[in-house]
């Protein structure tokens, strides 16, 4: 396929050559940034019923998909292409027990030349998926479902939210 027969993106990510690249951000300053990232799993009133009891089979769901949405912000560079690895000053992931399931939300915070957005994306998917595997002994009819971006800030497009 050549550049003709493509979708054409914002230049930046295009070289010269022709060649997709990563955006150069070095000579952006540096700010302080921040995403805040939301996605559900619906799941079983059975299958919540087991989670609020704290009798899972797997144990503490919990805990357990906190620690894989974390993880899974860190490595975000390894999972989508053209992310820069960032040093990350903050992440956290929280989960909210719903009449029809888990709701979780990941804010990530760095003080850098891009975003964070992708990170908290990445970490509440990883954190949905860690809640799936925990819970697909007793219900493989869960969803997960919603997942996006609701707030970012800092940077040159400075804040937003949903």
């Amino acid at each position: 396929m050549n550049q003709e027969e493509r979708t054409p993106l914002p230049p930046s990510h295009w070289g010269n050559d022709g060649k997709l690249r990563m955006v150069d951000v070095s000579g952006k300053q540096p700010t302080l940034r921040e995403a805040t990232a939301t996605g559900k799993i619906l799941i079983r009133e059975e299958t919540l019923a087991l989670v609020r009891a704290g009798k899972t089979p797997k144990g503490d769901i919990f805990t357990v998909s906190q620690i894989a949405g974390i993880q899974a912000a860190k490595r975000t560079p390894e999972l989508i292409p053209m992310c820069h690895p960032l040093p990350m000053t903050h992440c956290r992931v929280d989960f909210r027990l719903e009449e029809d399931g888990i709701t979780a939300e990941t804010t990530v915070r760095t003080h850098n030349r891009t975003g964070v957005e992708m990170e908290a994306l990445v970490g509440t998917s990883a954190a949905l998926l860690s809640i799936y595997d925990m819970l697909k002994p007793v219900d493989k009819t869960m969803i997960i479902t919603g997942i996006e971006l609701k707030a970012k800030s800092g940077g040159k497009s400075g804040d937003w939210k949903k």
